[in-house]
């Protein structure tokens, strides 16, 4: 499922399902994003930093969802992944894992912003969500994040009044508080 649009520089930017031989470049992607997200956040030292490892993870997901519709979106510019977004069934108790679809991650690379990918990747995961039968999808974003919240709210999204506070370390100390947000698709 690739997605252009015209009027713009439709040849050179896409979106596709990821592939296992795509697993290194999201690897790098999610590590030169996530420090930047998450630099408020957690000490250093605590994010995954050695990359091999961190696409050994992708390769595997790749090749072997544990759900089919769990998918791996990449939003490519010409040939190199700049971002990639992550669907699947809504895991909370209080959604329906057959009509609420989770957007569980999109990240961009942070030399790539503001220049259209985000929409595309999020326009897509919304089309593959609604592609596996899901009519409403979810995401948890980190109440602290005002661009992604905005973002997703011009697109739409709607805080659905559930909130969550994850232990990012395992030991207590490094606490990140998210909100849901919705929005109906199909």
């Amino acid at each position: 499922m690739t997605h252009s649009h015209s009027g713009g520089p439709s040849a050179d930017v896409s979106v596709r399902i990821a592939w296992a031989d795509d697993a290194e470049a999201i690897a790098a992607v999610q590590g030169r994003a996530w420090p930047e997200m998450y630099a408020d956040l957690l000490p250093a030292g605590v994010l995954p930093s050695d990359v091999e490892v961190v696409a050994a993870q992708w390769r595997q997901l790749l090749a072997r969802p544990a759900d089919a519709r769990n998918r791996v979106l990449v939003a490519l510019e010409r040939n190199r992944v700049v971002g990639f977004a992550l669907t699947s069934p809504a895991a909370d108790p209080d959604c329906d894992p057959v009509a609420d679809g989770e957007l569980a991650e999109m990240t961009l690379d942070p030399g790539e912003r503001a220049k259209g990918h985000g929409s595309r990747l999020l326009q897509a995961a919304v089309d593959t969500l609604a592609a596996d039968r899901f009519t409403r999808a979810v995401s948890w974003i980190n109440a602290g994040d005002d661009a992604l919240r905005a973002f997703l709210t011009e697109a739409g999204w709607a805080p659905d009044t559930a909130h969550r506070e994850l232990d990012l370390d395992g030991s207590g100390a490094t606490r990140v508080k998210q909100v849901r947000l919705h929005t109906a698709i199909g």
